[in-house]
Parts: structure tokens; sequence; C-alpha cells
């Protein structure tokens, strides 16, 4: 779909394109009964992350892909021959995801799609009365995560996050375990990424790829000529489109830094540790000479009441911190627990070991069921946007404005804004939404 075909479908379908509104809510057609019917999907974004996801939806016995959305042609077409020779079923291709919205037939989204498109088809699906699977983090900035939310509360919509591993079983029997009270009274916590990646280069911009268009896959972000590197899989390191690493994998190890200090509060008989007060960050790009726009070596902090939290980056290092390339560590006065991605030790006083375990894996099967599960119960499910997947993304992107602007900052919760910093304030949201892809508006209920 070029631009043309986007604006023309814009004014059929009531999309505001000088209003604050991209898609207006359309009338949602009566709920299927989904206790023991099939439940058919659209999978949108099958570049890399996304193309796992279909292939999870596309596993599930009693799921039906009827489509699969990409803006790359080239893409498109790979993928849908690729899913018909493994499960002998064709999905329906298309390049705009609201025709799927428009099926009475198709009972959720899921989006494998950049940052930057996360916030619009999540907030679209809400509106139509679809759920949806939403790749992490919640979206490109603070604000986006906020109205993605509101419309699945207005809309009383099921919306997994993308952090699988609070799907993983092996992680809530630990979780059962520290709280048990073993680890004492835990005052820290961290969360790391040691994992070594290469440079990027500075290549030239260039004529895009034919198969795409250009203009809709940068949506919401301004006019820039277009970049291999800003382009499939490395948009992420870019201002525009992504949050950096923080928000990447930094994302995945602050939830479970973030999960299991709340867990090793309530074993200690404690109050629930809630949101961090202030949070500080500094770094830089002190090691790769490329292109890349986030930091390549970071600290965050985060200040909660009597405790801390911190994050610690350095993806050009060639070694693992804590005997794990990228984890957690939960620290209390009885001993610590290392959280890994394949494994986990408990360590007591003098750093004895306790108690290990491995952990089960690629937990994506288990986060696609309980998301499936979930919209047939209408509970929340184990990365619910509202109160799993938008706190622990709040936190990169608080880091991430805390060492843009190089200095401490405090975010009032309840006006949703940074104390008595207009600069900080200013990076919540975009300057400006390159118009007809503007964020819609919706009252919190």
């Amino acid at each position: 779909m070029n631009r043309r075909q986007f604006l023309a479908s814009t004014a059929q379908t009531g999309i505001a394109v000088a209003g604050s509104s991209l898609l207006a809510p359309r009338p949602r057609a009566r709920a299927k009964d989904l206790a023991n019917g099939r439940i058919t999907v659209c999978c949108t974004g099958v570049k890399g992350r996304g193309n796992s996801l279909f292939n999870s939806f596309g596993a599930a016995e009693d799921v039906d892909v009827k489509y699969v959305c990409d803006i790359d042609s080239a893409i498109l077409g790979s993928r849908q021959g690729e899913f018909e020779s493994k499960f002998n079923r064709r999905p329906e291709a298309i390049s705009d995801y609201r025709r799927a919205l428009d099926d009475k037939q198709v009972d959720a989204l899921v989006l494998g799609t950049p940052d930057h498109w996360h916030a619009l088809p999540t907030i679209h699906a809400c509106q139509a009365g679809k759920d949806c699977y939403t790749e992490k983090p919640d979206g490109h900035n603070l604000v986006e995560g906020q109205v993605m939310t509101a419309a699945a509360k207005k809309y009383g919509r099921v919306v997994q996050l993308g952090t699988q591993a609070r799907s993983d079983p092996s992680l809530h029997e630990l979780l059962a375990y520290v709280k048990q009270g073993v680890l004492g009274r835990v005052i820290m916590a961290k969360a790391w990424e040691s994992m070594q990646q290469k440079n990027l280069g500075r290549p030239a911009d260039c004529d895009p790829p034919a198969s795409i268009d250009y203009d809709v896959w940068l949506g919401s972000a301004p006019k820039r000529p277009f970049n291999p590197l800003r382009f499939h899989g490395n948009w992420r390191w870019f201002f525009d489109y992504g949050a950096g690493d923080l928000a990447n994998d930094g994302v995945h190890r602050l939830d479970f830094a973030r999960w299991f200090l709340e867990a090793a509060v309530e074993g200690a008989g404690e109050k629930p540790i809630g949101l961090p007060r202030s949070t500080s960050a500094s770094g830089g790009k002190y090691y790769f000479d490329d292109a890349q726009e986030w930091p390549d070596t970071m600290l965050v902090t985060y200040d909660y009441p009597g405790r801390l939290l911190t994050y610690e980056m350095r993806v050009w290092a060639p070694y693992p911190l804590e005997g794990e390339a990228e984890g957690a560590a939960i620290f209390g006065d009885k001993g610590y627990l290392i959280i890994g991605g394949k494994s986990w030790r408990h360590f007591g006083p003098k750093g004895v070991l306790i108690k290990e375990g491995t952990r089960a894996g690629d937990a994506d099967k288990a986060h696609v069921r309980n998301f499936l599960d979930c919209m047939r119960s209408r509970a929340k499910p184990n990365a619910d946007l509202e109160t799993v997947g938008r706190p622990s993304s709040l936190l990169c992107h608080m880091g991430n404005i805390a060492w843009r602007v190089g200095r401490t900052v405090k975010f009032d919760y309840d006006s949703y804004s940074f104390v008595g910093d207009d600069e900080a304030n200013a990076l919540r949201t975009r300057a400006e939404y390159r118009k007809p892809y503007v964020l819609p508006k919706v009252e919190e209920v």
C-alpha cells in the first residue's frame, strides 16, 4: 500500500488526517464465543522476531492464522510460502493490518513490528474489539504506552506484551521459592547486558528497496532519506524508531529484576516496592564508532524507597558478568540470586552455593498459550500490558530520558510527567507525529 492509497483509505475509514486520531473507533462486532471455538489471528510484521511469533501461533492447534501482514512484499511472499510448507495452510497476504481489523472473523492482532509501529496497531485493535499480542517494549515512548494501556482498559481487551519469561514455568517455581524469604531483607537488584555486538559502520543513504513502501514504514517518524541501517533489524539503534538496547534486551532483564525484587520483598513480609521515585543514568558511545545513536555503554539507577535497582549495559564486552552474558541479580542480607538465560543460582553468606536450577528455555509457546487461554477466560495474561508490561517498559523509557538529559529525573505517576523538568517532559513523546500517522487520544477509565 503506498502513501496515496493509505490517505485514501483513511478518508474512507474515518481517520482524522488533521486531527488527533488516526482511526476513529469502529463499531465492534458481537464477540465470538471463544470458550471452545477456534481463535483467528492476523500476524503483522514478520521479518525477524515477528516470524517467530508467526510460527508459534501457526503451531497452536486451536488457532487459524488467517492473515500475514507486512509492508515488505518480498518478506511477505517468502513467509507465506514458508508457512504453507510447514503447516499446510496458506494465510492471506496483506500489507495493511486494518484489513484484518475489519474482518469480523479475526479475534486478535499479533505484532512483531518495530517499536515505532507498536502503538497504533495495538490501539486500533482495541478500538476494533480485537485482543492483541504486542512485542516489547510497550511503545516507542512513554506517552504511547500510556495511550495503549488506556485503549486496552477502555475497550476491555486482553493485551499481552512479549516478555516471554513471564510464562516460563521454571521461573514461576523459582518465584515461589524466593517468596519463602530465602534471601532475607533485600536491598538491591541489578540487571545487565554484556553481549558483544558488532560495529554497524556508516553506510551511505540510498534508494529504498522496491519491495517496500518507505513512507508507510516510517509511519509517525520524521521523513528522512532511506538508509539500510535505519531499516530491517538495525532500526532499534536510532531515536526515531527504537529505544536502544535498554528497551531491546534490557527490558527482559529489568523485568526479571523487578519481578523477583518484588517477590523477595513479599517473602520478607515488607510492603510492595511500587515504582521508582527517581532515575539517573550515565554512559554513551564509548566503544563503537558507527551510526548508532543510543549508548553502547550505560549505567542506570532506579531509586525506590529504601532500595536500589540498577541496569548495566556493556554491549562491546566479550565476557559475561556474574557468569551470565545477560541476566539479573537480587541481593539480600541472607544471600543473593543470579538469574541467567538458561539457569539460576542461589548463594548464601560468603558466596556459598545453596541451590541451583535450569530454566525451561524457550518460553515462546507457553507465552502464546497463556495469551490464547486468557482470550477465552478474559483473565489478565502473564505479561498484561497494564500491570506488567507497562511498568517494565517505563523503566526503559525513564532510563533513556535520564541519559538524554544528563541528570536525575523524578517522575510523577499521577500527572504522568517529570517534576519541574521541561526538557525531560519533551522527551515523553515525539515532538510531532507525522500525518496521518497521528497518535489517537484515548481517555483513561
